[in-house]
């Protein structure tokens, strides 16, 4: 029976060259977005509550800005679910 062929090395910089990543960590995009959407939601239904007489559109939008800022809050929830 013919021996197998030996398969080449790779080259020790070529190794060194490739990103290794961990298969169960999340992107570096994940945390900072999650706590964006979060906080922005957050801010978005404060600013509603506090200073709607004062910005016009939040006003003219009505009921539509919970909508609004739960949205994002939930933007966020579901970003947190990336999160590893």
């Amino acid at each position: 029976m013919p021996k197998s062929r030996r398969r080449k090395k790779d080259d020790p910089m070529a190794q060194e060259s490739r990103e290794v990543r961990d298969p169960g960590s999340s992107g570096r995009w994940v945390v900072p977005t999650m706590l964006t959407l979060l906080l922005l939601g957050l801010v978005w239904i404060v600013v509603y509550y506090l200073l709607r007489e004062h910005i016009g559109f939040m006003e003219a939008l009505g009921g539509w800005n919970l909508v609004i800022g739960m949205g994002l809050i939930t933007g966020g929830f579901i970003c947190a679910t990336q999160w590893k």
